[in-house]
Formats: structure tokens, C-alpha cells, sequence
């Protein structure tokens, strides 16, 4: 593994424990979305108090609950450091979504009848 890659699954090691921290860049890795317990890492939370913070509304940030767990996007931690750039893609090195609306824009829809003529 070089420097330049990044396992988002491997959880960092503590300044206090001699090892690295949360960078922006291995924070942007973890995609548009990540678990509860990875996003308290990022705040030096542990997973008990990260869960409580969730049921109680006081997480550093906003979270969704699906079921029975807890999903938290990349962006609202990102804002909450002060290291959101300008809207895009979130993922490092992306390229743009699936995203067609500006190749089929100037096509008539169905109903707007852009091939008739109107009559006078």
C-alpha cells in the first residue's frame, strides 16, 4: 500500500496512541455516507457515547436513521471540520454522476407537441 492509498475501512489510531488522525483526504475516502461508529471516530467519540449522542439529537452533526441504524453523510462532517468545498462530487477523483439532464434539455417532452405546427 502506498501513501496514496486509502483504506476507509481501517480505523486510525489515536494521537495519544503514537498513530495518524482523520485527514480530509481519508475522510472524503469514506464516500457520500458512512456508519455511526467511523463518524465518531472522526470527532474522537467513542461508539457508546456516539450512539447516545445520536438517540438524544446532540451527535456534531446531522444523522439519518434507517431501521434500526444510524447513517451520517460525509458532507455534514466535512462541514462541521470547515473542509466542504463547493458543490460536487464527493468522492476523490470522481467523475460526474449519472447525471443527463443537460444532454436531453432540449428535447420536446411528449406533451409540449415541439414537432407540430400551431394553426393560426
Amino acid at each position: 500500500m502506498t501513501s496514496h492509498d486509502i483504506d476507509p475501512t481501517e480505523a486510525p489510531s489515536t494521537p495519544a496512541s503514537g498513530g495518524g488522525v482523520w485527514s480530509e483526504e481519508r475522510i472524503r475516502a469514506l464516500g457520500a455516507i458512512t456508519d455511526l461508529p467511523t463518524a465518531g471516530r472522526v470527532f474522537g467519540l467513542g461508539r457508546a457515547l456516539s450512539y447516545e449522542l445520536a438517540r438524544t439529537g446532540g451527535f456534531p452533526v446531522p444523522v439519518i436513521r434507517v431501521g434500526a441504524r444510524y447513517k451520517v453523510p460525509v458532507a455534514g462532517i466535512l462541514t462541521a471540520l470547515g473542509l466542504q468545498r463547493p458543490p460536487g462530487d464527493l468522492t476523490p477523483g470522481g467523475m460526474r454522476s449519472v447525471d443527463h439532464h443537460h444532454e436531453i434539455s432540449s428535447i420536446d417532452p411528449p406533451h409540449s407537441g415541439g414537432d407540430r405546427k400551431k394553426e393560426p
